[in-house]
């Protein structure tokens, strides 16, 4: 393992405050965010005329005190790009510096993935500084291959909404190009395992063919300038990148559209769905569904039902109905509780040709604590998930096209049934001999954790997209109404 010693850094430049508000990442939408950078370290690059440091800075004026990760590029001559520029600096000579967001500079890339196959880690000149160090996380594949390759190219993927991930294209000494590789750099920081890498690293390692390939991470180290106490977590994670594909939103989007049956696709979805959640249930630990959890569940849906209803009133039309739909839950017999994909959605897989569907994004919903988003769940939050997926889809195509409304309505409960299927019907047979994804007997449950998917769903539209808010009231409306009250088989 390669060691060095962290150089004179990167100052931050005046203008960062500002710079930082305006980004997606930035967790802090409601304040302007005040910054001190509570340590750096730096990044070695052979390219001439380049420094690279990467900072960690704790938002003072958040109420949270988030911590946010912050790499930048120092350049003696600009990029031919300055769309990611952020400030120009005169240094102690009178010569002039180029500050850049350094996902976005070619070189960053570079030296990010070399740290990363070579083991390197870094110390910084302050003993209770920042410290980082790269790691494979798998041995053979795309991870041999890293230690033999260049980087040729780089690019930051659009559209992310809390990280910030570099598409690295790469070829070996005589131009033969590699697999590509995609660097997601963390932006907002937390002590702990982050999800992504820890579960995608244990599906991949208990041989799932339904995750991408993981390949390393970076890990740092930082004194909590709250407590003083010394903390670590995950900053960077890389895994093999899938070119040329769509993710499950646009394939069923267009097949709705076109009104192509999507039965298929939906039953294979639902078959990987139920291999993954056996495969996490096999690789963490669980937690038994004692009446002390479910009452704590159950809590949590009726409070944020509350909360929910006093800001949409057609939300509290329905309280008898949706209090009913979670007394029948909490009644029912629960399965233990397991580590579960947290965010699940049409988004988060992939149509890769010739491997069928790929999961991805393990990290949980970005807006909770990254120790929420590590705790057991119940699977059937990702199953609900997934169901209102199919749900939005057909709702899509109606808002589009009113005229196509009943056909989509039609198309997105045809979807939801055969995931249903391929769920409980895969899962019904664990070759272990446990319980695996069986749905029966779980009506209640999934109705239950749908509807609460749901009204989330409404908080979200009412705050962002007050046009879209007919859509989860409506499932909200159903749910609350056409909830099974007695038991019987699993829906499919």
């Amino acid at each position: 393992m390669k060691h060095a010693s962290a150089g004179t850094g990167i100052d931050l430049p005046p203008v960062l405050d500002g710079w930082v508000g305006e980004q997606r990442w930035f967790a802090g939408k409601a304040h302007s965010p005040v910054l001190q950078s509570i340590g750096q370290w730096d990044l070695p690059t052979d390219e001439v005329g380049v420094r690279i440091a990467c900072h960690l800075v704790l938002d003072t004026a958040s109420r949270f005190s988030t911590l946010y990760q912050l790499p930048l590029t120092e350049r003696t001559e600009p990029l031919p790009d300055s769309s990611a520029l952020i400030a120009q600096t005169t240094g102690s000579d009178g010569h002039p510096g180029f500050v850049y967001d350094a996902p976005h500079d070619p070189a960053y890339a570079a030296a990010l993935l070399r740290f990363i196959a070579t083991g390197a880690s870094m110390t910084s000149v302050d003993p209770v500084g920042v410290t980082a160090r790269g790691e494979l996380l798998r041995a053979g594949g795309v991870a041999d291959d890293l230690t033999r390759q260049q980087v040729t190219a780089s690019r930051v993927l659009t559209g992310e909404q809390s990280n910030t991930s570099i598409i690295v294209d790469v070829a070996d000494a005589a131009g033969r190009p590699g697999r590509p590789v995609i660097c997601k750099v963390f932006r907002v920081i937390a002590a702990g395992a982050n999800p992504d890498v820890s579960v995608q690293s244990a599906l991949a390692g208990a041989g799932s063919r339904f995750v991408p390939e993981p390949i390393g991470a970076v890990s740092g180290e930082w004194t909590s300038p709250l407590t003083g106490a010394r903390h670590s977590g995950h900053l960077v994670f890389s895994q093999e990148f899938l070119p040329g594909v769509e993710d499950a939103w646009r394939v069923a989007l267009r097949a709705a559209e076109h009104g192509d049956d999507f039965s298929g696709p939906a039953h294979a979805l639902g078959v990987a769905t139920a291999a993954v959640h056996r495969d996490l249930d096999r690789a963490f630990p669980t937690v038994a569904s004692s009446p002390s959890v479910v009452e704590n569940l159950c809590s949590t849906m009726r409070e944020r039902y509350r909360l929910a209803a006093r800001e949409i009133p057609e939300l509290a039309a329905h309280s008898e109905a949706v209090e009913a739909v979670f007394a029948r839950a909490q009644a029912a017999s629960w399965p233990h509780l397991q580590r579960i994909h947290g965010d699940y959605h049409l988004g988060q897989v992939l149509d890769v040709p010739g491997r069928g569907w790929v999961l991805i994004d393990f990290e949980g919903e970005p807006l909770r604590p990254l120790a929420e988003r590590s705790l057991p769940d119940i699977p059937l939050r990702d199953v609900a998930g997934m169901l209102r997926s199919f749900d939005y889809v057909g709702a899509t195509i109606a808002m589009r096209a009113p005229a196509a409304g009943p056909a989509a309505t039609d198309w997105a409960m045809d979807a939801r049934a055969a995931f249903l299927r391929g769920y409980h019907e895969d899962g019904g047979g664990a070759p272990d001999g446990s319980a695996g994804t069986s749905l029966a007997g779980q009506e209640h449950l999934l109705a239950a954790f749908e509807l609460d998917k749901a009204v989330y769903e409404s908080v979200y539209e009412v705050r962002n997209r007050p046009s879209w808010l007919p859509i989860p009231l409506r499932a909200v409306r159903r749910l609350a109404q056409d909830a099974p009250v007695g038991s019987g088989r699993a829906t499919a």
